[in-house]
């Protein structure tokens, strides 16, 4: 029997019976923009303030989602929010939903060929005036769409919905992101050969234990505390200089501060002129891809499209449009640490 049923024939139940149905029903588009709206605020107040409604209304709209869903997401006290581990998860999920529905609501409004509304990157710093030039030819290509381009070596999370696509230098990947490979290179260990006559040239990985690591930052967050080796494994190594920009990394290495590792194709010319020397070639290394990395959808937005096909046709001739061009290892300013399929 259908609980409508149950209802209709046991009208003792009154309310019981109402709060079955209340909670059979799907979830509201604004609970959910309550609820991801209240996370990134972290705060009922501001969370109120950014949506324009009163705050017991948040409040209101949050207590009934935990109610549809049985269970806590939010602890809440006088001072602060805090996710609990079930509401990590589904804010992760509500992000993705929400980002359908928008997607959806923009298929419906679009009546043309026209590629408009917003396009969000995030992209490493990268020297050279090529990359800027494309960008802006992108933009003049597309009056009507509004571009954000938004630099930095911090590693952003796609699946919020801040933005639309990343450039970025990895051989991993996080779940639910796919990415379109522009480049590839490989990441090796070097030093400047007066820091090697003064330290010794390691011969193992255990040597490492002795010499001064020129390191990066996962992520563009948190300081590197590992190195990858060629078997596959990962290998512990203390460091004494960090940096999130791997020009710097380079110039330290060059200037004898130690040993880093760092994209082949960026310190080329350094081997080759004899500033630097790699070490540990069949212990220490990996294959770094320098992709464009988005959201995997079903329903990919035109301007992501229009920008992936940008990028993609402007790599092969970026060295010819500027001699001196950005590297694949100057591509290579944020490096990632998680995977989830191969890159395409």
């Amino acid at each position: 029997m259908r609980l409508a049923d149950r209802c209709i024939n046991s009208p003792k139940n009154g309310i019981t019976c109402y709060d079955l149905i209340h909670m059979s029903e799907p979830i509201e588009t604004a609970e959910l923009v309550a609820f991801t709206k209240t996370v990134e605020a972290t705060s009922l107040s501001r969370a109120a303030a950014e949506l324009c409604i009163p705050r017991a209304t948040v409040s209101r709209r949050l207590a009934r989602l935990e109610e549809r869903l049985g269970a806590r997401l939010l602890l809440r006290t006088t001072r602060s929010l805090v996710l609990t581990e079930v509401g990590e998860v589904f804010y992760r999920e509500a992000c993705i939903a929400l980002e359908a529905v928008r997607l959806a609501e923009q298929s419906v409004r679009r009546t043309d060929d026209v590629v408009r509304g917003d396009l969000r990157v995030s992209t490493p710093p990268i020297p050279g005036l090529g990359f800027h030039a494309m960008l802006c030819e992108f933009a003049a290509r597309y009056p009507e769409l509004r571009v954000h381009i938004h630099t930095s070596n911090h590693h952003v999370d796609l699946l919020r919905g801040d933005y639309d696509v990343a450039l970025r230098a990895s051989s991993q990947l996080e779940p639910g992101l796919i990415a379109r490979t522009l480049l590839r290179d490989r990441m090796i260990a070097i030093a400047a050969p007066a820091y090697l006559a003064a330290r010794g040239v390691p011969r193992t990985h255990h040597d490492l234990k002795h010499h001064h690591c020129l390191l990066g930052f996962t992520r563009g967050e948190l300081p590197d505390t590992h190195w990858p080796m060629t078997s596959g494994s990962k290998l512990h190594v203390e460091g004494t200089f960090f940096s999130n920009d791997i020009t710097l990394l380079c110039e330290a290495a060059v200037a004898g501060l130690g040993i880093a590792l760092l994209p082949q194709d960026l310190v080329a010319r350094d081997l080759e002129r004899g500033a630097l020397q790699q070490v540990l070639a069949d212990v220490v290394g990996t294959e770094l891809h320098i992709a464009l990395v988005y959201p995997d959808r079903t329903f990919l937005p035109p301007q992501v499209r229009a920008f992936i096909d940008a990028v993609v046709a402007w790599v092969p001739r970026r060295r010819a449009v500027e001699p001196g061009a950005p590297t694949s290892g100057q591509l290579a300013a944020s490096r990632g640490s998680r995977k989830e399929g191969a890159a395409s």
